[in-house]
């Protein structure tokens, strides 16, 4: 049997589309090429202008081609008795197919195999599918990206992979995958099939690597076994100094990284925060990007934990800073450290794949959405076999993968705790067990509070905390402290018990207490029978509240005229028109909701004592967490729609697209400073938080009002730091600000503002060949500065790249910016922070407008009208520092290495013109800063980027 990889080339993606180019390579069973074939095609309609762009192909080279009837012919014998291989062979076959049929011949019927599909299930934790991106994974040479004979090759050499991968798996994996997916997905399942097979015929043993059990292969073994670090070690740690533990470990950081430099801030923070914990202080501490700011706090906390026996809890804000711990620094430390440890990454339960509940959805085919589901399912059997932790960050999932890990997930409702048979493999469990027994504890700043609202039961004890990202700590706890309600809030737990008569967990646990012989089971299944039918009646009453929520937001304080976002909030005593008649809609939706939550929890309980098998104790365990779910909606529902707490902001937020089912209720409490300081600065012995932006203009004021530090700084209990910058910026930075520039009034700009815009920016990437990023505050104004900017840029091969235009995910878009040389980056919110762009990729920063919060949102309303009650100015005391931290983030992208140099634009003469203005510019690491006309940037520019660093410029 012989594999035919082909690829095309096509005028674009619909019916009246031609191939213009084809691509195939012929592989024999051992995955050997064969031949390859590739030629032009001449098609009967112009190449569009994108696509001679994306391929590089144009008219004039296949003018004299052949006709596309000649080239098939060649083509034919070449797929005689073939599997059909591609990349995303829906559409090469489906083109192929059409091509084949308008030239008279018979259409190819034989099977067909994707490496989309093929790659996401072999290979679950690729960041990205798409070919040029697997390619570079896999070190295969693939020069011309979107030429049919390169990406051919490409396929051919990345399916070769998958064959081996295939081959490589445990028997039991394979099995596993071929039965999950039939004959359902191309014809994926045939292909695995085969290979297990062949693999059943022969002697060899799958390697001793894997753990076997409940018919899983898998790489994670019993978590019940697991031993402290230091374990009959006999190390002298309580002897050393820091000196000597610090000078230990540099010579050996220096033996591992040749060239390795000490970092002076660096330094000052080891002792910053060794200090602040072993005096029981708490420490704001700002260290700007290049401070190597995780190490800087990691260092002193193994050191101090480790001699004094305690455990230290560091949380972050986001995941992918949890991930980066755990992936560079955590292991650099382990290899260098003069002492084992042992640090745990511990996250929100939801995180963890519950095996019990993924062992069910399998064996049962248990699967919502047929097709997605099922390369889910398979991509999380081949998973289980790499995984040691069971984590959903590693997975990369397809449209429906999240919808499929949420039923999958861990819960503390369903959770059978020591009685369930995967006990001993939980990934939660083995989590928990890792943080037990880890001098340090990486966490995030959710799972904090989710801590807390779970009376501490979740990490382990801990009395010194350090808080990464700290700027965001007050936002996530306003989340966590508060409610947000959402239209599936009961929808999901709905679906999940009686998705209709004949779908759901209920009408299955129906089904199977159909064959229990208890004398109970014929009651058990009339109780459930007797509530259906109120699952109806709360479905339309919960549309009709969210209709009737939906109806007050558009008459309401709302702003839809940028995103079709719709804001209402809710005053005490001032409730909006048609509230009581939402009211009278929530009581009975209560009333259905306690009905079921009562008949339901106890024919549970009355189950769970009489029957004894294993799978129906387990679907109980499963639809009890379902109720647990529904229980929570109904009384948070109850809280929010009395809106009565005068300490609570209370607001409906919607869109005009997904008009009421986009509603969510929130009630976030106005000020989080008293509950700040009575969880963490009162109770514990040391807080260090810690970000690159926390002071504005050298104050730390600010962020120590907000978290609730300011009788601590009063007492002497808390220290601000700022760390001088690592980056000579004076000679690194130029900041620009374009003078005769109008004031801009109103979010999205007015036509003026952004023709000067446009010209300038689009002046400046030419200058900069690109590598241009361009910070929004507005969706609209990106949008409106897209298409022109696009037009102008084009003359010059520069690519435009724009969030929510070309794709919504921050990570794809900084990946294709990276790769395109030529290229300019249009962002909104997301891109202020977090985003890593080093070296040349980056020249020049452009920052549209001053990042001000709007200060109708409700909650922002509320802390300034707060402010006003205490005789403070809300603009100076909230809406200023706020978005002072905001644009020293955005400042951040910049510069990011001690070899980066650039230009920073800043469009709102706001900087320059106002009282406040000052603030931002002083919060700055000190770059060189100008002011100038609009027509003297790109020589300015120019002049900036041909002196060498260290000259001084002079202007």
């Amino acid at each position: 049997m012989n594999y035919a990889v082909l690829d095309l080339e096509t005028t674009g993606h619909g019916a009246g589309d031609e191939i213009i180019q084809v691509g195939l390579v012929l592989l024999d069973e051992e995955m050997q090429t064969i031949r390859s074939y590739s030629s032009f095609v001449k098609p009967t309609i112009p190449i569009p202008v994108f696509i001679t762009q994306l391929t590089g192909i144009d008219d004039e080279m296949v003018a004299e081609a052949k006709p596309i009837d000649e080239v098939l012919l060649e083509v034919i014998p070449l797929l005689d008795d073939a599997v059909l291989v591609a990349h995303n062979v829906g559409f090469d076959a489906g083109f192929l197919n059409q091509a084949l049929d308008r030239s008279g011949y018979m259409t190819f019927d034989g099977r067909k195999l994707d490496t989309i599909d093929m790659l996401r299930i072999l290979y679950p934790t690729l960041t990205s599918y798409q070919l040029g991106s697997v390619t570079e994974h896999f070190g295969i040479v693939h020069d011309q990206h979107h030429r049919a004979d390169s990406d051919a090759m490409a396929t051919a050499e990345l399916f070769a992979e998958c064959y081996r991968k295939l081959e490589r798996l445990p028997l039991l994996t394979l099995q596993r995958i071929a039965s999950l997916l039939g004959d359902a997905i191309d014809d994926t399942g045939w292909f695995v099939n085969e290979i297990a097979i062949r693999k059943e015929t022969m002697s060899s043993v799958d390697s001793d690597a894997y753990q076997y059990f409940r018919q899983f292969a898998m790489q994670a073994g019993d978590w019940t076994e697991e031993q402290p670090p230091r374990e009959g070690v006999d190390i002298p740690v309580a002897d050393w100094t820091f000196d000597q533990f610090l000078g230990g470990l540099k010579e050996n950081i220096k033996a591992l990284i040749p060239g390795y430099e000490e970092r002076e801030p660096q330094n000052i923070m080891f002792d910053e925060v060794l200090a602040a914990l072993e005096q029981n202080r708490h420490l704001l501490i700002e260290a700007g990007t290049g401070t190597g700011k995780s190490l800087g706090y990691l260092i002193p906390a193994l050191f101090y934990g480790i001699q004094q026996d305690k455990k230290i809890v560091v949380s972050t804000h986001t995941i992918n800073l949890q991930e980066q711990l755990r992936q560079r620094d955590l292991p650099l430390l382990q290899q260098v450290m003069p002492a084992p440890f042992r640090a745990a990454i511990f996250k929100g339960r939801g995180n963890y794949l519950c095996l019990r509940k993924f062992e069910g959805k399998v064996n049962m085919h248990d699967f919502a959405s047929p097709t997605e589901d099922r390369i889910t399912a398979s991509q999380m059997v081949v998973w289980l076999s790499e995984t040691g932790h069971g984590d959903q960050e590693e997975l990369n999932f397809g449209n429906k993968g999240s919808e499929f890990w949420g039923t999958v997930a861990s819960d503390a409702d369903s959770c059978l705790n020591r009685s369930c048979p995967w006990f001993k493999r939980c990934y939660y469990h083995r989590a928990k067990q890792e943080a037990n027994l880890a001098d340090v504890v990486i966490t995030n700043h959710s799972m904090l509070f989710t801590d807390i609202r779970a009376d501490h039961r979740l990490l382990p004890g801990y009395e010194q905390l350090i808080v990464d990202e700290a700027h965001h700590l007050e936002e996530v706890a306003g989340k966590h402290l508060g409610t947000q309600i959402s239209y599936l809030s009961v929808q999901h737990p709905l679906v999940r018990l009686a998705k209709d008569a004949r779908n759901g967990q209920l009408v299955s646990l129906i089904h199977k207490l159909a064959g229990e012989p208890s004398d109970k089971s014929l009651a058990w299944r009339e109780k459930i029978d007797d509530i259906l039918p109120d699952f109806g009646d709360l479905r339309d009453d919960w549309d009709r509240l969210y209709e009737l929520l939906y109806a007050m937001m558009g008459s309401g304080q709302s702003d839809s005229a940028e995103t079709g976002q719709l804001v209402l909030r809710l005053r005490h005593g001032n409730l909006p028109k048609g509230w009581g008649d939402a009211q009278i809609v929530e009581e009975s939706v209560h009333g259905h909701l306690s009905k079921i939550v009562r008949t339901l929890d106890k024919v549970f309980s009355e189950i769970k004592e009489d029957v004894d098998d294993t799978t129906i104790a387990a679907m109980v365990t499963d639809l009890s967490g379902t109720v647990k779910d529904l229980t929570r909606a109904r009384d948070e529902l109850r809280t929010f729609m009395k809106a009565d707490k005068a300490d609570t902001v209370y607001w409906l937020e919607g869109n005009t697209n997904f008009r009421a089912k986009s509603i969510h209720l929130y009630a976030v409490p106005a000020d989080v400073s008293e509950q700040l300081r009575s969880h963490f600065f009162d109770a514990k012995k040391s807080v260090v938080l810690t970000s690159a932006t926390l002071s504005v203009q050298k104050s730390f004021q600010y962020a120590a009002e907000q978290l609730g530090l300011a009788e601590d700084e009063k007492n002497g209990r808390l220290k601000t730091v700022q760390l001088p910058s690592p980056f000579n910026y004076r000679e690194q930075a130029l900041v620009v600000i374009p003078r005769n520039l109008p004031v801009l009034k109103g979010a999205a700009g007015d036509p003026y503002f952004n023709e000067l815009l446009i010209k300038s920016l689009a002046d400046t990437a030419v200058e900069t060949k690109g590598r241009m990023l361009v910070l929004f505050t507005s969706y609209r104004m990106l949008k409106q500065v897209y298409d022109p900017l696009k037009e102008l840029l084009a003359s010059s091969g520069i690519q435009l790249i724009g969030q929510g235009i070309d794709s919504g995910n921050r990570s794809k878009l900084t990946k294709r910016f990276q790769q395109q040389a030529k290229s300019v980056l249009l962002g909104t919110s997301s891109f202020w922070e977090g985003v890593d762009i080093p070296g040349d990729a980056l020249t020049c920063l452009a920052i549209v407008r001053l990042p001000f919060q709007p200060p109708n949102h409700p909650l922002i309303e509320a802390k300034s009208e707060l402010l006003q009650q205490q005789k403070q100015n809300p603009f100076m005391k909230l809406s200023v520092p706020q978005a002072v931290i905001k644009f020293k983030q955005g400042f951040g992208r910049l510069v990011r290495t001690s070899k980066d140099k650039g230009i920073v634009l800043i469009y709102d003469t706001r900087v320059i013109d106002t009282y406040y203005g000052k603030y931002f510019l002083y919060s700055l690491p000190g770059p060189k800063i100008e002011t100038m006309h609009l027509d003297q940037i790109v020589p300015r520019i120019r002049d900036w980027l041909s002196t060498e660093a260290g000259e001084e410029v002079r202007t």
